[in-house]
């Protein structure tokens, strides 16, 4: 670079200072939110006393504008896998900007995406080609449009409260009643339950179906599909030349104590593979579909369809590097092994106080994907009040634990779905035991003040207020 052309970036780069920007209106924060994106966000923050104000963060923990330190056990719904900042994701975004590469030419082949999914199937040995695209709702979109294709069959089924996203395709294959009321019509697709092979094999009888896409642990929950399902279901799919359609957007890399949940699972060969969320970094959006050869080569079958399916943002450079860099993180730092040591940890801990708490129904998952249900008591004091809360709306109790975690023990968590007496935990999988400690004491605290009828239950009567009020 000459010294005009330096002189000159330079010159460019003083008219916009994002750091000035943010100090002079970082305050109006919550009020710009409210004028010009979702209103109700800010407003359901501020009625749970979630809001907050984040100053910064690092791996998986961040501080507010007075210096506490919070514990993160929801990962950005999963996204942040490596927790926030990582160095060697950080190095690499910076390395590839400094590259300055003629990235999205649209004419020609760059190298990153080529080593990315590369190493991606590194981990999917029977899988053979990847699209790239920038999230996970997009990458189930490729899957449900190559399924269709390949087989010439219109309808896709998919589980009973399964979340695969919200745009429209995926939208139609979403389990959650509650996500899909006013945007019909949507695509012809069908629920199954998840673990029922005889509704399986009804619909597949039918003729018409393309694929079954399919959780194989449901976020929404966190229910996991029963010993032997996915085998059985991939065997009964392709006898009737059906696919099998893995979707780990939350649960692949390294979530389960798996790279794949489905791994967990001898003899699953799924025939298209959807990831996105810790792919990224916590950096750049990023969705990958992955599927075996023919799939891909019947999709894109001449020169003429070479662009039948692509995206504007897909395979980016800053989204590659980050994908990259994921994945050298992973295994350098033996991240799968490392979650399945302190995943076993913390749900073991949880499980074991089952029988201290009545209002504690059920701990369950892999990995550091765990589920904590809560459900009806025994007692006629506790089970009065929580008669309450579910006359005013069911889910209100896992809301009632989730904000003390926050406002008194500064750890932030959420409840598993709407109506859901569940909280999901899925942290950074970069946590240790210090911070299996600090939430273990934390929970323990929570349900102590539940269960001796403390100031837990005061939150509640301002919930069903609320409730009631929403109606």
């Amino acid at each position: 670079m000459t010294t005009a052309e330096s002189a000159s970036e330079s010159s460019q780069a003083g008219k916009f200072d994002l750091g000035a920007l943010l100090a002079e209106r970082g305050a109006e924060r919550y009020e710009l939110h409210n004028r010009y994106l979702n209103p109700q966000l800010p407003r359901m923050l501020h009625t749970i006393g979630f809001d907050k104000v984040y100053e910064r963060a690092e791996g998986a923990h961040f501080w507010d504008d007075e210096g506490n330190d919070h514990l993160d056990m929801l990962a950005g719904f999963g996204v942040m896998g490596l927790g926030r900042h990582h160095p060697v994701v950080r190095k690499a975004l910076h390395d590839v900007l400094d590259l300055s590469l003629a990235d999205l030419t649209r004419f020609d082949c760059q190298p990153l995406p080529g080593l990315l999914a590369e190493r991606l199937l590194a981990h999917s040995p029977h899988l053979d080609r990847v699209f790239f695209g920038n999230s996970g709702t997009e990458a189930v979109e490729g899957a449900l449009k190559f399924a269709r294709y390949v087989t010439g069959r219109p309808r896709v089924l998919y589980c009973e409260h399964a979340f695969h996203g919200l745009t429209t395709g995926a939208l139609s294959v979403n389990g959650e009643s509650g996500f899909r009321d006013g945007f019909a019509p949507l695509l012809p697709d069908t629920a199954v339950p998840l673990g029922d092979l005889d509704a399986l094999e009804r619909e597949l009888r039918k003729g018409d179906v393309a694929a079954l896409i399919v959780e194989p642990i449901q976020g929404k929950g966190v229910h996991e599909a029963p010993p032997g399902y996915l085998r059985a279901a991939q065997e009964l799919l392709h006898r009737h030349k059906a696919l099998l359609i893995a979707d780990e957007v939350q649960t692949g890399l390294g979530r389960t104590g798996d790279f794949y949940a489905y791994q967990h699972e001898e003899g699953v060969e799924p025939d298209l593979v959807c990831v996105a969320k810790a792919l990224s970094g916590g950096y750049v959006p990023v969705g990958a579909t992955l599927g075996k050869d023919w799939i891909f080569k019947k999709v894109f079958s001449s020169m003429d369809r070479v662009l039948v399916h692509s995206a504007s943002f897909g395979s980016n450079a800053q989204a590659m590097a980050a994908g990259l860099a994921v994945l050298s993180v992973m295994e350098d730092e033996q991240i799968v092994a490392h979650v399945r040591a302190v995943g076993d940890l913390l749900r073991t801990r949880l499980a074991a106080l089952t029988d201290r708490y009545e209002l504690l129904a059920d701990v369950r998952g892999r990995g550091l994907m765990i589920g904590i249900e809560f459900g009806r008591p025994r007692s006629l004091k506790l089970r009065s009040r929580w008669a309450m809360l579910q006359a005013a709306r069911r889910g209100l109790f896992a809301q009632m634990v989730v904000v003390p975690l926050l406002q008194r023990h500064r750890i932030l968590t959420q409840v598993s779905g709407d109506h859901l007496e569940v909280i999901k935990l899925i942290p950074p999988l970069i946590i240790d035991e210090g911070d299996v400690d600090r939430f273990v004491d934390a929970f323990t605290a929570v349900m102590d003040d539940a269960h001796e009828g403390g100031l837990i239950w005061e939150f509640g009567r301002t919930l069903v207020k609320q409730a009631v009020a929403n109606r």
